[in-house]
């Protein structure tokens, strides 16, 4: 079950980052009050990963899926740049997070 708060974690990290671009330094009052909640979401189901997860381990991989899916939406949505050279360092990422989650017993 910790994997799945995991990555459940990581999707909320995700939601707050992407939100960020939408809030307007905060100004916007929707926006930013649905970053807070995706944070304190992403935060708590972070913990409850913690209870049986390696700390490295699983903030690494929280980090990670924040990593990819902010950069997949700015990417999709945004018009950044998807160079080689960017997402071959992504495929880096991607191979870490899949090398933890081989190695880490739950």
């Amino acid at each position: 079950m910790a994997w799945f708060w995991l990555v459940l974690a990581g999707i909320f990290e995700v939601v707050w980052a992407y939100g960020l671009k939408h809030a307007d330094g905060f100004s916007r009052l929707w926006p930013s009050l649905g970053i807070i909640v995706a944070m304190i979401i992403s935060v708590v189901l972070l913990e409850l990963a913690l209870r049986s997860l390696p700390l490295g381990t699983a903030y690494a991989i929280w980090t990670g899926i924040g990593i990819l899916g902010t950069t997949a939406l700015g990417i999709a949505f945004m018009g950044e740049p998807a160079g080689l050279l960017r997402l071959l360092c992504i495929g880096l990422i991607v191979a870490g997070v899949i090398g933890l989650k081989l190695i880490t017993p739950e």
